[in-house]
C-alpha cells in the first residue's frame, strides 16, 4: 500500500490543494504569482503531480512529462518571504485535511523541504515585483528552454 492509499487517496489530495489554493487566492504575494484568474489549472496540477509523487496515479507525467519542479518554477521570484506564504498556506491545508500525525509529518517534511528549494532569489521582490507566467521575461537559459515553465 502507498502513501497515496494510506491517507486516502484522491479525496485527501483534493482536499489538501483546494484548501491551499483557496489561501493562495487570499494572499498578495502569491495570487500574482498565477496568471490565470481561475486558479483551477494551477490546482490540477499540483494535485496531479502530489498525488503521482506519493504514489497515487501518474496522471502529472503522462500530460506534462518530468517534473522539473526547479526548472519550472525559474520564472517567478521565489524570495523567502513567497516562501513562507506559500508554506503558510499549505499548513492550513494540511491541518484541515487532517492525517494521521506519521502521515502528517511525512508530507510536511516533504513540503517543506521543497519549498526551500524552490527559492531562487534573495532579493526583495519589492524592487521590481514579481513575474507571472504572462510577464516573465523571455526564456534565455538552458533549463528554461528544457520544457514549459507552468507551475506544477
Amino acid at each position: 500500500m502507498t502513501f497515496y492509499d494510506e491517507v486516502g487517496g484522491h479525496e485527501t489530495f483534493q482536499r489538501l490543494v483546494d484548501v491551499f489554493y483557496r489561501e493562495v487566492a487570499d494572499d498578495p504575494v502569491l495570487k500574482p504569482m498565477y496568471p490565470e484568474e481561475d486558479l483551477g489549472p494551477a490546482a490540477d496540477r499540483l494535485r496531479m503531480f502530489l498525488e503521482q509523487y506519493w504514489g497515487g496515479p501518474s496522471t502529472y507525467s503522462e500530460q506534462r512529462g518530468h517534473p522539473r519542479l526547479r526548472m519550472r518554477h525559474v520564472p517567478f521570484r521565489v524570495d523567502p518571504d513567497a516562501r513562507d506564504r506559500w508554506l503558510r498556506c499549505m499548513r492550513a491545508a494540511l491541518d484541515e485535511v487532517q492525517l494521521s500525525p506519521l502521515h502528517e509529518a511525512t508530507l510536511w517534511d516533504y513540503l517543506e523541504r521543497a519549498a526551500y528549494a524552490m527559492v531562487n532569489t534573495m532579493d526583495s521582490a519589492e524592487a521590481g515585483g514579481r513575474p507571472t507566467l504572462a510577464t516573465r521575461p523571455a526564456a534565455s537559459s538552458p533549463a528554461s528552454a528544457e520544457g514549459t515553465t507552468e507551475t506544477p
